[in-house]
């Protein structure tokens, strides 16, 4: 976008994005950044970069999401449902340990695949392995995906990540290249070819990175290599789901244990946008892409397609699979 004001076109970046890249760019000197970059690519860096400086919040309210009776009609239940059984990867991460708890509130049998198992006790606690089974291992590394992993597992959801711009998380080689690309391509060639669906969380603007103002989000290949790795399975002839996650908030929850995270809400925040084509800009909350990610493993229509979702305030779908089936329906129509 250009303001005709200007001698110059000033690209303007949608707040969600702007709100982002001031986060990383505070934590990060543009020094730091120029040698990697090209010199009008800095440049564009200390134009959005200007301005004043934004917070972020971190965190939503926590409160019930179910009455307590209703709690206590799924926790008197004993056993584990046996028609899944589902792996998740990047079950610690914010997104990640909302689906976990997700699953152990619904009694679905589940397992992680993980680099630090300790954090995951940390988080949910010690469970029978018929119930949650922790496997030690990282995507990057194609020798730590051994087979055994993937035994009876009928559906995978992926949530794996890590920031845009250089930051600590990018510490031991935790780059886009290796985590969004090169680690889902790892796991996809290691999956059997029975697996029933395998659910990726991605990004909205994978298809724009070379157009303004993804371009800016992209200037390190974040959206580049998340789109590899959706072109990856798209072409690998399993059964998928993507689900294109805009400026996610609320959470992480990292700090916290498995009872918070089964209280944890998306505030007012609750109402969900789904569409199609990457035409979604904006803000969705985690717990929002998590139950994205939940209903998808069980609604048919949805193998093989790629969403967008948002969230806005308002009343939104819950846990309620109809619902949800509505708003998957709808984003193909739109």
């Amino acid at each position: 976008m250009a303001l005709n004001l200007h001698p110059k076109p000033v690209y303007l970046l949608p707040t969600s994005m702007e709100i982002t890249l001031k986060r990383h760019m505070r934590r990060t000197p543009i020094h730091i950044l120029s040698h990697k970059l090209s010199a009008s690519r800095v440049s564009l860096l200390q134009r959005c970069c200007n301005g004043r400086r934004l917070s972020v919040v971190h965190a939503v309210k926590e409160e019930q999401m179910q009455s307590s009776a209703t709690i206590e009609s799924q926790t008197s239940e004993t056993n584990p449902s046996s028609s899944k059984l589902v792996l998740v990867v990047g079950g610690t991460g914010g997104v990640g340990q909302l689906i976990v708890a997700s699953l152990l509130q619904r009694k679905i049998k589940s397992r992680l695949l993980l680099r630090d198992p300790a954090k995951a006790k940390s988080l949910f606690g010690v469970h029978d392995e018929n119930v949650l089974k922790i496997w030690k291992g990282d995507t990057r590394n194609p020798g730590d995906l051994d087979p055994t992993i993937f035994e009876g597992v009928t559906h995978i959801i992926c949530c794996t990540g890590t920031t845009a711009f250089p930051s600590r998380r990018w510490e031991g080689d935790n780059t886009p290249e290796r985590v969004d690309w090169e680690g889902v391509r790892n796991l996809v060639s290691a999956l059997p070819q029975n697996v029933q669906r395998f659910v990726l969380v991605s990004s909205v603007g994978v298809t724009k990175f070379n157009a303004l103002p993804w371009s800016i989000m992209n200037l390190f290949g974040v959206l580049k290599f998340k789109k590899m790795g959706e072109d990856f399975i798209q072409k690998s002839g399993l059964p998928f789901t993507i689900i294109r996650a805009g400026r996610l908030t609320g959470g992480p929850y990292t700090s916290y244990d498995l009872n918070t995270l089964l209280k944890a809400t998306a505030g007012k925040r609750r109402a969900v946008v789904v569409r199609q084509g990457d035409k979604l800009i904006g803000e969705v909350s985690r717990l929002v892409v998590a139950e994205a990610c939940m209903q998808a493993l069980d609604i048919e229509f949805t193998e093989g397609q790629i969403y967008e979702i948002n969230s806005i305030e308002g009343e939104g779908p819950g846990e309620d699979p109809e619902k949800w089936r509505e708003l998957f329906k709808a984003a193909e129509t739109n």
